[in-house]
């Protein structure tokens, strides 16, 4: 699934083609990938709206119109692509808005677990979300305080979208390696000083996911490089970058998980 650093990078891609234009028609192909409104007044509503800017909340693409919101969540497979018009619509394209310098906007999802909202009050989607861990809000005091009210294993604590926004299991995994933590640790026994070492390590894995243009795997997402840089994930059976123990995988929480056994050790 894509995750902070794959979702800003589409948002960056794709705002310069974006911006200033307008939807001139939609054609939705699969009628489950719009979440609200109905059909009818989707179309209704998004025809003639100016796109005013494009931005990323969590893992959600957030397209501003003029008098609402076009949100996407990508899920397993989902992406983004902006078409010229006179290239052909491929086989996965479930959602098609045509604009007005004559390219399209594609949203292409192989899987269809991808989503879509149309609505003039993003913050009943977004609102339960929690802080952007690359904003200033984002502290390491504010992440030890809310670690220490919580009673649950790191890594699901983690994953939870309104615990932090956006990490994924990828980038959990890479932080909790360079943070030394286990992801099956209390998060309720977090140090103060492992909490600034976690914040760090957060902050770290996620701007340089961005850098190298997040990471290209398992899903369609094109152009990312950071899989290549990976510490942990993915490596299981190779030996630590740090100190050469070898890297095993396990389940925590149904998800995959990666760990090097000396260097994360569960106290």
């Amino acid at each position: 699934m894509p995750e902070l650093p794959e979702v800003e990078t589409i948002a960056r891609a794709i705002k310069p083609e974006l911006v200033g234009r307008t939807i001139v028609s939609a054609d939705l192909r699969w009628a489950r990938t719009l979440a609200i409104p109905s059909s009818a007044q989707f179309k209704k509503q998004i025809v003639g709206q100016k796109v005013l800017d494009v931005s990323r909340r969590a893992k959600y693409l957030v397209i501003k119109l003029e008098t609402c919101s076009f949100l996407v969540h990508l899920r397993m497979s989902g992406d983004l692509i902006i078409r010229a018009g006179k290239i052909k619509p491929e086989k996965h394209d479930r959602l098609l808005l045509h604009l007005s310098d004559d390219n399209y906007l594609a949203f292409n999802d192989t899987r269809k677990f991808g989503r879509v909202w149309l609505t003039d009050r993003p913050e009943t989607i977004l609102g339960k979300l929690g802080p952007e861990p690359l904003e200033k809000d984002f502290t390491a005091h504010w992440l030890f305080e809310n670690l220490q009210t919580r009673k649950r294993y790191l890594k699901p604590l983690l994953l939870d979208q309104t615990f932090i926004a956006g990490l994924g299991n990828i980038y959990t995994d890479e932080c909790l390696h360079i943070a030394q933590l286990h992801p099956m640790a209390a998060s309720n026994n977090v140090t103060q000083q492992q909490a600034v070492e976690l914040h760090k390590a957060i902050r770290a894995v996620l701007k340089e996911g961005i850098r190298r243009n997040g990471a290209s795997i398992d899903w369609v997402y094109r152009g990312g490089e950071y899989q290549n840089h990976f510490r942990v994930y993915g490596r299981d059976g190779e030996p630590c970058d740090v100190c050469g123990t070898t890297i095993q995988k396990f389940t925590v929480g149904q998800r995959g998980t990666h760990i090097c056994p000396n260097c994360q050790r569960l106290r």
